[in-house]
């Protein structure tokens, strides 16, 4: 008889569920040790079992695969079939085992490596992509030798619950929202980039739960609510029925906020801010007007090179910038340059691994040393602005002369483009996000020279209290609303007003209710969050004063404490806002 069992991890994206579990604890060919063996045997048995199981495995997959999004989606797994039977790959695996003593796991991730190699080598394109498949049917190949590891993304076929150690960000924007309808996993904050995929992509995330995940099997049937982490094992009648009444809640509160999509955030004084979306891909731009964005506030470019095997050329830049400017229908798209590094890698550029990715070689570090690469960026951003208003915003910048040197090459590549006959947009305004202290610290001098800010306080949070938003084990100490970040924030949003520019804030505490009516004592000019957020935040704005919202902010702008500070907010929600 099974027991309910009941723990917590770190809510970070709203929701109830209900689901049947599905682990996921990928094996890369990397993982593999190196080992002799003595029994060569006992080792050609493993290795012969293992072909077998995930032929059987695929086999399911294909015929499933098939029947639900074609055959055109089947023949990339009929490959790996092939592949497991083809003379030049499995055979030599044996051979590894018998002449040279090699376990059946090395044996496996030699030549799998030696196999994907040889493909990368080729001139073709084409040729080139094949050594995805080659590593993705050798991970599986590895995963039934060890006898380890848990289920594959690609195999998720029904509604599940997703757990595993963690996810990444290329993992996340793989997720198929119409079946994947929560996860939880081991490590991970409400600020890393996983916990912001999943507000974007509107699905139910529970992060940082730690070791009590190992005993979640496939299949076990869960209950989760990604407002307060709450993690429920074979939860029992009674709490099945407690959740689907607080799933049935939260769609009638969905329902009844619905409303707002249709209404501008003004005060109930009359001021006027504006609300934007952030978007990873194009295809979350589609539908954002009709849900009351008034812009992409940012548009994060970097999973369109997340989610490829190879670096995205121009064109295919373009494209997806064009179709998110085109999808906004005459409204701004902030589209930030690429930003990579921290917890976010690009396989094909074999960057460096460091001690503290964080404050290393990362977004406009790495883009104003590969010039080509960002220069691409830049030639395909310009080419969508003739489609639609763009704004170009720089990551990272933590002094004038890489705003300066980015600046520059923004013009240059203009120039080039209109030389070319190139249609550009006329007017682009170009900004910097504002998510190092010391750019907060000389607001007053960039505002005389950029056109916008906007204040990534997921970033500004970390680098300003020297905490890691990754690291569930100082969550505690992670908060945007301790005083020294409500200061810089204040200090940016006056720079900007001395000299007639806009700010915008783009991270997680743009999207908190409990922060609209501070943010609006604080000035701030617009806001951008995930989707799922705009509703509520415009309902507490339209819901407050302006006039009581400065008290608020000066009040508030004056404690000591990230407590005190969240206190006098609820106290103020408690008395100010509409039901």
């Amino acid at each position: 008889m099974t027991v309910e069992t009941l723990f917590h991890g770190i809510g970070v994206s709203e929701g109830a569920r209900i689901g049947r579990a599905f682990v996921y604890r990928p094996i890369r060919i990397e993982d593999a040790l190196s080992l002799k063996t003595d029994q060569p045997e006992a080792e050609l048995e493993a290795l012969r079992l293992a072909k077998q199981r995930c032929i059987e495995e695929l086999e399911q997959l294909i015929e499933h695969t098939a029947q639900t999004l074609g055959e055109e989606k089947a023949v990339i797994l009929k490959g790996q079939v092939s592949m497991l039977n083809d003379p030049s790959f499995y055979p030599p695996m044996e051979n590894a085992i018998r002449l040279e003593q090699w376990a059946a796991e090395t044996a496996v991730s030699q030549i799998v490596t030696k196999t994907a190699a040889l493909f990368e080598s080729m001139t073709s394109a084409y040729m080139q992509e094949r050594a995805s498949d080659v590593r993705d049917v050798g991970a599986r190949l590895l995963m039934h030798v060890k006898g380890s590891g848990g289920g594959r993304l690609g195999d998720i076929q029904e509604e599940v619950i997703l757990v595993a150690d963690d996810l990444t960000p290329s993992d996340t924007v793989q997720l198929d929202k119409q079946l994947v309808r929560a996860f939880v996993t081991r490590i991970g904050g409400k600020t890393s980039h996983t916990a912001i995929l999943a507000n974007s992509l509107r699905i139910p995330a529970i992060l940082g739960a730690g070791d009590a995940v190992d005993d979640i099997q496939t299949g076990d049937l869960l209950a989760i609510d990604g407002a307060t982490g709450e993690i429920i094992v074979h939860p029992s009648e009674g709490t099945i029925a407690g959740y689907e009444a607080v799933m049935a809640t939260q769609q009638e509160e969905q329902q009844g906020l619905a409303q707002y999509a249709t209404r501008e955030a003004v005060t109930t004084d009359g001021h006027r801010v504006e609300i934007a979306a952030n978007i990873g891909t194009p295809e979350e731009a589609q539908g954002l007007v009709a849900q009351g964005a008034e812009a992409v506030g940012l548009y994060r470019t970097e999973f369109l090179f997340m989610s490829r095997s190879q670096m995205p050329d121009e064109e295919t830049q373009y494209r997806a910038y064009r179709e998110a400017v085109e999808a906004m229908e005459g409204r701004p798209v902030v589209i930030r340059t690429l930003d990579i590094g921290g917890d976010k890698e690009l396989p094909y550029l074999d960057l460096p691994k460091e001690m503290n990715p964080f404050l290393g070689y990362r977004a406009i570090r790495l883009c104003l040393d590969e010039r080509e690469l960002l220069m691409t960026q830049l030639r395909a951003i310009l080419r969508a602005s003739a489609h639609g208003p763009v704004k170009i915003m720089f990551p990272m910048i933590s002094g004038m002369q890489e705003w300066r040197e980015a600046r520059e090459m923004v013009m240059a590549v203009r120039y080039q483009l209109e030389q070319d006959g190139v249609e550009v947009g006329e007017r682009i305004e170009l900004g910097i996000m504002v998510e190092i202290p010391s750019a907060a610290l000389q607001a007053d001098r960039f505002a005389r020279e950029v056109d916008f800010f906007s204040i990534g306080t997921n970033d500004l949070v970390q680098y300003t209290l020297a905490v890691d938003r990754m690291n569930e084990k100082v969550a505690d100490l992670y908060d945007y609303f301790h005083p020294a970040v409500l200061r810089l924030i204040k200090r940016v949003i006056d720079a900007s007003n001395v000299e007639g520019k806009w700010t915008g804030m783009c991270g997680s505490m743009a999207g908190d209710p409990l922060a609209a009516p501070l943010l609006i004592g604080l000035g701030l000019h617009e806001w951008s969050m995930s989707p799922a957020a705009m509703h509520k935040v415009k309902q507490v704005i339209t819901s407050s004063s302006r006039e009581a919202c400065r008290a608020l902010a000066e009040r508030v702008l004056d404690m000591d404490s990230a407590a005190e500070v969240r206190e006098a907010l609820q106290a103020f929600a408690g008395t100010h806002s509409k039901n």
